[in-house]
């Protein structure tokens, strides 16, 4: 048996913000003044966010929690006189997920292969590899799989028609542009688990002919570069990337590209454009990039959440991964809980828990202690549910149904000191900021949009009319997302919270 203590500090960089690699040295130090010999484990963050940084330490095989931990309670923590929050896997807010895309995300050392095979890595590959293109295409569709970013298309028709696309060379491009307020799944498992997502990556590749892929990741999270280059390096030295994957004698290789910051090339042909080195200004469709995509050839373009779910349902079986969600929304939800929220963090499970048990339950309420007035879910286009919605499953028919929309599934929480109608206004301005000037409907209507309400603030009762026929106008004629999808918060809010809006009418009255 072993004397050396085994000990996880994450290098996840909420927890870095947080003062985890101070954390880390702490331990080091404080182990090489006592005599004790450490293996100290950098790991992803399991996601309960508001522990960071979450030391875990191994005792009787099973891994016990700490946090959060500061560089100042380490010798306590080594003396055995800090208070432990339990085994990690029995925290309540951890124990009630189900955990497939994020299965080793804090678990296993982000940049440690055998580790990754150790706990299910590779086996959904090398499951592909004894495959067809049709089997791969079929098993993606039968898991019911779809978008996380934003639409959630089918996956699997999407890769059916970049296989049965006729071209000399096909990519595969993962969305990485994480720009969403709330958001930060996409962030957490390139850092915590980098190698399901390349494994997610080859199999796509695999099954629609594809032989070269990109990552188009945001300038922002310069670990989550730094992470999955490394990782994307070891897993070429492997073999698991290049000419002969895992020796199947069929190819795929992969790099990663930087985006430079605009928040409109998370739109799928802006990011094409942006990584052809062209300006990432939004493509009128058709055609699709399915079969028109990068350099005019056929690509499967997919968020990161998408291509790292690949992994597990190849491993498992579509149908184990098919047999959770509700409706039409199968497999997990990778919840980002944020905001003025008490227990901030990611939360997969399967669809169907609603956004009241999220929210209430899951977040604990309020950071502030206030009653919750409002939630945005799916990030600065997504619209604002009021607690009287708050009965709504999370799914993506059910969202709609009930005018909101998942999108990368990013829940902000306010308490009732917001002001609803400034956050109308933001959206407006968001949206002025971020257009790409590609559209008329987008470019001009935010700019109109931030001076009509601004003039409902000064009392004009006159322009909320005005308002309604704007966002109608933007809704309908926006090429893409962020000029079509900006009147979701607007509406929502001047829908839901009349009264935000009113009190300005009554002040100038």
């Amino acid at each position: 048996m072993s004397d050396t203590l085994k000990i996880w500090v994450p290098m996840d960089s909420a927890a870095k913000a947080l003062g985890a690699d101070e954390v880390a040295d702490a331990v080091t130090r404080e182990a090489a003044a006592r005599g004790i010999a450490v293996d100290l484990i950098r790991n992803g963050t399991r996601g309960m966010v508001w522990l960071e940084p979450l030391v875990e330490i191994e005792q009787d095989g099973r891994r016990i929690g700490y946090g959060p931990v500061s560089a100042d309670d380490v010798p306590a923590l080594l003396d055995g006189k800090l208070d432990s929050l339990g085994p990690v896997e029995e925290i309540p807010y951890f124990a009630r997920q189900t955990r497939l895309t994020f299965a080793r995300c804090g678990i296993i050392d982000p940049l440690d292969l055998d580790d990754y095979q150790a706990h299910g890595g590779l086996a959904g590959l090398r499951r592909a590899i004894g495959m067809t293109p049709p089997e791969i295409v079929a098993e993606v569709t039968a898991s019911g799989l779809r978008g996380r970013g934003g639409a959630g298309f089918p996956t699997g028709i999407k890769w059916k028609t970049v296989m049965e696309a006729e071209a000399p060379q096909k990519y595969i491009v993962c969305n990485a542009d994480e720009g969403d307020s709330g958001t930060f799944a996409d962030r957490m498992i390139m850092e915590g688990d980098p190698f399901t997502l390349i494994e997610g990556m080859a199999i796509a590749g695999l099954g629609v002919g594809a032989t070269r892929g990109y990552v188009y990741l945001r300038s922002e999270y310069p670990d989550a570069i730094r992470v999955l280059k490394a990782a994307i390096l070891i897993a070429r030295e492997r073999g698991v990337l290049g000419p002969d994957v895992l020796g199947s004698g069929r190819a795929y290789d992969m790099e990663v590209r930087t985006g430079a910051g605009a928040y409109v090339c998370g739109e799928e042909t802006s990011l094409l454009n942006s990584l052809e080195g062209k300006r990432g200004v939004v493509r009128a469709k058709p055609p699709l990039p399915a079969l028109e995509g990068f350099l005019g050839r056929p690509t499967v373009v997919n968020n990161v959440i998408s291509l790292a779910t690949v992994p597990v349902i190849f491993e498992k079986g579509a149908q184990h991964y098919a047999d959770f969600g509700v409706g039409r929304s199968r497999g997990t939800a990778t919840l980002q809980i944020a905001g003025n929220v008490k227990r901030g963090g990611l939360f997969e499970t399967a669809f169907g828990m609603t956004l009241g048990e999220v929210v209430n339950d899951v977040g604990g309420g309020t950071a502030s202690g206030r009653p919750v007035k409002a939630v945005q879910v799916g990030g600065p286009l997504g619209a604002y549910m009021p607690v009287s919605k708050f009965d709504t499953p999370v799914g993506y028919e059910e969202f709609d149904q009930n005018g909101g929309l998942i999108g990368h599934a990013g829940l902000v929480v306010f308490d009732d000191s917001t002001d609803m109608l400034q956050m109308a206004r933001f959206a407006m301005e968001f949206c002025a900021v971020e257009s790409c000037g590609k559209c008329t409907p987008c470019r001009i209507g935010a700019v109109r949009g931030v001076e009509t309400i601004d003039r409902i603030a000064q009392g004009d009762s006159g322009a909320t009319e005005l308002l309604t026929d704007l966002c109608e106008t933007m809704k309908d004629g926006s090429l893409c997302a962020l000029g079509g999808f900006t009147p979701f918060p607007v509406m929502s809010a001047l829908t839901h919270f009349p009264d935000d809006f009113a009190t300005y009418r009554e002040a100038a009255e």
